[in-house]
């Protein structure tokens, strides 16, 4: 009897412990699904884009079962921190401020962000090819600044909400524009045809999908192409802080992807260019 009950517990532990060994290999992960081509929401009504085939990338190569859930853009690191989802791959910039609440993997992307205004404005559109690092403002920096601050007085400028273009567009021109914030890209959008606003600053590549619609024509980029300070060294995997694991096993596969050209590869496909690390170097 005593050698049948002992084969019982046996069983028991042996089936929890293959249950939790299942239960490691599925995570949960957040992605906004509002900022083509980086995430959407498809016709089918399934999360697509860059970000989808990245992280479906790193978890075959993590062999991991990766389930994606669509999570509106303010509530998104809140909801990883109560446990909504266990990861964040929504083209979020790596910052300090993000840092001080929860982790990053290293960078898997690294992409420009840039103003656009409505042609009918007849703003000069300056140098929209030329790079501007935020990262050291010196004394050249500030004179481009001064410029774009003499275009930009007295208009309104359109942001995503808790966004670093939020933040970058408060310092650098809150003081002589008005700025108005969005829950969503679209949002955005839509106040900028409909003349509701003047421009506003977004990623580079969104704003570039977006002028190659119909509805984008009136719109074009304005001033040169921003980079670093606010935005930090690139676009990362949201984590929590305790999941120490995890953020190894995502730069371990972001490191290999990177190496073997795949996150090229990927990007290409959404893009038209290689915004992998790689190509930042």
């Amino acid at each position: 009897m005593k050698r049948h009950l002992a084969l019982a517990v046996l069983a028991i532990l042996l089936a929890s412990s293959v249950a939790r060994a299942e239960e490691s290999k599925a995570i949960t992960i957040a992605s906004e699904g509002a900022s083509p081509p980086w995430d959407y929401i498809d016709a089918n009504g399934a999360l697509a884009g860059f970000d989808i085939d990245v992280g479906n990338e790193l978890c075959t190569r993590m062999k991991l079962q990766c389930t994606f859930v669509a999570q509106d853009w303010d509530g998104i690191i809140p909801g990883l921190l109560v446990k909504k989802y266990d990861a964040i791959i929504a083209g979020m910039s790596i910052t300090e401020k993000r840092k001080k609440s929860i982790a990053f993997s290293v960078p898997y992307a690294v992409g420009p962000n840039q103003i656009v205004m409505r042609r009918d404005l007849g703003l000069p559109p300056g140098d929209t090819k030329a790079k501007l690092d935020l990262t050291d403002i010196d004394a050249e920096k500030k004179a481009l600044i001064g410029k774009l601050k003499e275009s930009l007085t007295g208009k309104t400028l359109g942001v995503l909400r808790s966004s670093n273009s939020e933040a970058v567009v408060r310092e650098l021109f809150g003081d002589i524009a008005q700025v108005r914030s969005y829950d969503s890209q679209e949002n955005l959008k839509l106040d900028l045809t409909s003349e509701r606003i003047d421009g506003g600053l977004g990623d580079y590549l969104v704003w570039k999908q977006f002028l190659e619609t119909p509805e984008g024509k009136a719109v074009d980029f304005f001033g040169p192409q921003l980079s670093g300070g606010t935005w930090g060294p690139g676009v990362g995997i949201g984590l929590r802080k305790e999941d120490a694991d995890l953020i190894e096993a995502f730069d371990k596969a972001i490191e290999a992807s990177t190496k073997d050209g795949a996150l090229g590869r990927i990007s290409l496909k959404w893009f038209g260019v290689d915004i992998s690390p790689q190509a930042g170097k």
